[in-house]
């Protein structure tokens, strides 16, 4: 299921914010590259978290970040004056456009438009108002935290409607096919075992699918590993020797407890978002002690996983 998901042209990926949305962004775009794809992050972020993390400039234009992988910052207001660019002729009248007083405050006063124009930056980079090849074989799209990321996704159908058979309505339609069309595009949802994350995943999912934008699968981030149970904890707290103080013993005994109940919490939302999401979950383990590109790259292999044991009893089958 996750190598299906990686066959799209567009993945947008929306969370609550703190799950691991733009980490785990990067990981799915980098694991695009291992098959010998070529993938763009487009993060929404205006600070820009992933630029840091690669120690690159935030750029509307596309930046290389390692072999086959660019990141971008995706600007409602640049997307629109790319846009302009397109439809208006002659940079002197462009030039005058941008300079108006009109322009400026038309732009502060439509920030729907520029929604607009953010998706519309998606449609044409991936290539699917049919007049040119996709320039990059996947496009991942590290969207606003959840609910503004709904705002994001319904804007086209609200445009469309607003804007009837005008140009901007043209392009509102275009962007609402794009995102509805589950051949090239597909949704994936970041949550961890947190209540309050469990909870805006389960609301926006029913969001999302009452909009016909049911996403592909869930990546439920950080699961605790299970590495003991109750009765290693047991042992660990009867054990005796010389250099062995039952104090210390009684404590670490205390952590490995909160340990396991987080895991069995952990394991009880997983079982939650299944229940109530009713599409593919992938489960992604806790590393503590990594961050920024480590935490990528572990992250990274661990999809990879994913993807071989997917591979692999189709292969056998074959044979």
């Amino acid at each position: 299921m996750l190598n299906e998901i990686l066959a799209h042209r567009v993945l947008i990926v929306l969370g609550k914010g703190g799950v691991g949305k733009s980490t785990l962004s990067a990981a799915i775009a980098k694991l695009a590259t291992v098959s010998g794809a070529r993938a763009l992050i487009m993060e929404c972020d205006a600070r820009a978290p992933l630029a840091s993390t690669f120690g690159v400039a935030s750029s509307f234009v596309p930046t290389a970040v390692a072999h086959n992988l660019s990141l971008m910052t995706l600007d409602g207001r640049a997307a629109l004056e790319e846009y302009l660019r397109l439809v208006v002729p002659g940079r002197m009248l462009l030039k005058a456009v941008f300079a108006s007083r009109l322009y400026q405050f038309f732009v502060q006063a439509a920030p729907g438009l520029r929604e607009l124009m953010m998706l519309g930056k998606v449609f044409y980079d991936a290539g699917l108002d049919g007049d040119k090849a996709p320039a990059r074989n996947v496009i991942v799209v590290d969207a606003p935290a959840s609910g503004q990321a709904m705002s994001l996704l319904k804007m086209p159908t609200a445009a469309r409607s607003t804007f009837g058979d005008s140009v901007v309505g043209k392009e509102a339609s275009n962007i609402s096919k794009m995102l509805r069309d589950r051949r090239h595009c597909a949704i994936v949802q970041v949550t961890t075992a947190d209540s309050l994350s469990i909870s805006e995943t389960i609301e926006t999912h029913a969001q999302l699918s009452s909009i016909h934008l049911t996403p592909a699968a869930v990546l439920f981030n950080r699961i605790p590993p299970s590495e003991f149970d109750a009765d290693d904890i047991s042992a660990l707290a009867n054990r005796r020797g010389p250099h062995l103080r039952k104090k210390d013993l009684d404590h670490l005994a205390e952590l490995a407890k909160s340990e396991l109940n987080r895991a069995a919490e952990a394991r009880k939302a997983l079982a939650k978002i299944r229940k109530e999401t009713g599409g593919p979950v992938f489960e992604i383990a806790e590393h503590s002690g990594l961050s920024g590109i480590d935490l990528i790259d572990r992250i990274t292999a661990d999809l990879a996983r994913h993807c071989e044991h997917e591979t692999v009893p189709r292969a056998a089958h074959r044979r």
